[in-house]
């Protein structure tokens, strides 16, 4: 099965239409919509408290400061491979 990405906008009566033409073999297809959803500030707020067993990790959780947006894991364990090993 082949795979096309491209936009389209649902009309008033509820039919899909695309916003290019598509230069397939006419014939049936598979269609999976994807419909952006609106999130609202109180969502993004204060992530849910969860609750720990032991005191020490719920200490060390929760102080824990947030982990940046453009963190990127693979490179942190790079960097720590590389100072361990002296590379």
């Amino acid at each position: 099965m082949q795979a096309y990405k491209l936009n389209a906008t649902i009309d008033e009566s509820g039919n899909l239409v695309l916003d290019e033409p598509l230069n397939i073999a006419p014939g049936k297809v598979e269609v999976i919509v994807l419909q952006p959803t609106v999130t609202t500030s109180e969502t993004l707020g204060k992530p849910k408290k969860r609750e720990y067993k032991v005191q020490a990790l719920k200490d060390l959780l929760e102080n824990a400061p947030p982990t940046p947006p453009d963190f990127d894991p693979e490179q942190a364990k790079w960097e720590y491979l590389k100072e361990k090993h002296n590379l």
